[in-house]
């Protein structure tokens, strides 16, 4: 007497045995294969670009925190010298203030237009202004190229708005 098992139950079984086999496969850590040269090339690639664009950021932040302390330092001294006008003439102690802004001014015109933007676009539209008037005029047009859309129609704006001082250059 032969037993006969019908061919659909063996099928459903075969299958049911595959589906274990590939979820214990599936589920078992994957064996990395050897990177090849290609792979170890391109990761070094990545972490030489990474190293310089954390190098750059780096060297953007000392910048960004040597202006921050030259706008702190001209704003003291600009409401220091207000301070001091009041009860005295007005002429007299306003002469150190324009040099604080005419080194400033000569430090940006010796940047890069577009380094020198990033970080002129962070200070304050009054220091920017005063600054910008103390630049020729092809390094303000240069650096206001460089600038934000926002940014550069802002510091226009005011350059617009606010009379030209006499003996500004």
């Amino acid at each position: 007497m032969t037993i006969r098992i019908p061919l659909l139950t063996l099928t459903a079984a075969m299958a049911g045995i595959a589906a274990i086999g590939n979820a214990v496969a599936a589920a078992a850590p994957a064996e990395s294969a050897p990177d090849s040269r290609l792979g170890v090339s391109v990761r070094q690639d990545l972490a030489t670009r990474d190293r310089q664009a954390a190098s750059r950021q780096q060297a953007l932040d000392l910048r960004e925190q040597a202006v921050r302390a030259s706008a702190a330092r001209i704003k003291a001294e600009l409401e220091a010298s207000r301070a001091a006008a009041q009860p005295a003439a007005a002429g007299g102690a306003q002469d150190a203030v324009p040099d604080s802004y005419a080194d400033l001014a000569s430090i940006y015109q010796a940047m890069k237009p577009a380094k020198a933007a990033i970080v002129f676009e962070q200070l304050d539209l009054d220091v920017q202004l005063k600054v910008a008037r103390k630049m020729r005029e092809r390094s303000t047009g240069m650096m206001l190229a460089a600038m934000t859309p926002k940014g550069a129609a802002r510091l226009t704006m005011a350059m617009a708005r606010a009379p030209r001082a006499t003996g500004a250059r």
